[in-house]
């Protein structure tokens, strides 16, 4: 009798508790990651919005390049506070809430900005409701979840998710641009808001079902062992601060040409449509270049994947320095596309190979933060040099500087793991 009461009690409370009747890597798990793409891909417009309207903005509210370039800057910082605050929100109560959150703030978020009065009004709009509260609700809180439903194929599916930002840059420059064009600036960030609204929050309640029990991926080769004293080779926390700086520099690098291409374009006498096309085939041509670094990342590891792109960053970066045409800059701004895509999953792989699982959430969240202070901070900082120059090749030289930077921590966070495999004690 006790034990069929037991039983009882405990087949009503599993009963009561919400349960996760879908498997890793199940065909719901292949669903969802193509919802979380959807997903990503229209919450992007918070970041890409910027630099197609940026003349328009520059124009009406009388700014220097610099100065114009600002709304970008607090976009990236609120972008990066937001994926923390999403990222835990989303830990305690599921990828739901902050999706729910982030529409209605998109929404109202655009709506405020195509309403501003000046400049100030127009950058509180883009940090606090467009940056901090909308598209950071779109991204780490999808690639936290899409790390969670994956095992052996987790880089791939990293990759995948985070290529819905790309999606997003690839279609929103042209659209953005168009409409521009035909009802201006302040109409498109109205219809744009109604248009994140109605989309992202009914696609939210298709990822209502929580993840399953955290599983353990297989190492991959120049991976330590999770949980290892040593992440690296190094201390846990120096591990994270050189992750969190390269991740930052090779933003910093990054930034230059997807936020200034428009804007150059203009400057050069293309005009700023040729410029947003520019933006839309660099960001497509990433698309591929996620999806083949993420193949690439599930053999080869994280920390090389990461080599891989940073060097040929660095020499697609080097091509924009003599080519300044109109059909050279189209096919260096696909190389360059083509050569930086895979560099951001990379982070989150990396954490997941080198650190505890239980910590992969708060590190991952922090790397990704520190990319999108990366890019706030060579968005801006182009502006400046252009500014203080008159010209983007200061610029470009800039974004190479940091681009090396980013290559030698690279290079010697792989030489403390090739140390440590040969100490098998320390490993």
């Amino acid at each position: 009798m006790v034990s069929t009461a037991t039983a009882t009690a405990t087949a009503t409370a599993a009963a009561a508790r919400p349960v996760t009747y879908h498997a890793v890597e199940s065909r719901y798990a292949w669903l969802r990651l193509a919802v979380s793409v959807l997903l990503m891909t229209i919450g992007g417009a918070g970041m890409f919005s910027v630099p197609v309207a940026l003349p328009a903005i520059e124009a009406e509210f009388a700014l220097a390049r610099g100065a114009a370039s600002l709304p970008y800057t607090v976009t990236m910082i609120g972008f990066g506070f937001g994926g923390v605050l999403m990222g835990r929100l989303a830990d305690r109560f599921g990828v739901l809430v902050p999706l729910v959150i982030g529409g209605v703030a998109l929404g109202a978020g655009f709506v405020a900005a195509g309403m501003a009065p000046g400049l100030w009004a127009f950058c509180l709009a883009q940090g606090l409701l467009i940056g901090l509260l909308g598209t950071a609700a779109t991204f780490s809180p999808l690639v936290a979840d899409a790390s969670q439903w994956f095992d052996r194929r987790r880089g791939i599916a990293l990759a995948i998710c985070m290529s819905g930002s790309y999606v997003g840059g690839a279609i929103w420059p042209p659209i953005i641009q168009h409409y521009i064009e035909s009802v201006g600036w302040r109409q498109t960030y109205i219809g744009i808001g109604v248009f994140c609204l109605l989309t992202i929050v009914p696609l939210a309640w298709l990822l209502r079902p929580r993840p399953p029990a955290l599983v353990i991926a297989p190492p991959v080769p120049g991976a330590a062992a999770q949980g290892s004293a040593l992440p690296m080779g190094v201390r846990p926390r120096t591990a994270q601060a050189l992750l969190c700086l390269a991740g930052l520099s090779c933003c910093v690098a990054m930034s230059m040409p997807q936020v200034h291409i428009v804007a150059y374009c203009a400057d050069l006498g293309f005009g700023a449509a040729r410029g947003a096309e520019m933006l839309a085939v660099m960001l497509g041509m990433g698309i591929v270049s996620r999806l083949v670094s993420g193949w690439i990342s599930d053999r080869i590891g994280g920390l090389r994947t990461l080599l891989l792109g940073s060097v040929l960053q660095g020499i697609a970066l080097l091509m924009f320095l003599p080519f300044d045409g109109l059909v050279s800059l189209y096919l260096v701004s696909a190389m360059f596309g083509l050569f930086q895509g895979g560099i951001v999953p990379s982070y989150a792989l990396i954490v997941r190979e080198h650190f505890p699982a239980a910590e992969a959430g708060t590190r991952v969240g922090m790397v990704l933060m520190a990319t999108l202070f990366g890019m706030a901070l060579g968005g801006w900082m182009s502006g400046a040099i252009f500014d203080l120059t008159g010209s983007y090749r200061a610029a470009f030289l800039n974004g190479i500087a940091w681009n090396a930077l980013n290559l030698a921590i690279v290079l010697f966070l792989l030489s403390r793991v090739h140390a440590m495999r040969g100490r098998p004690g320390r490993a």
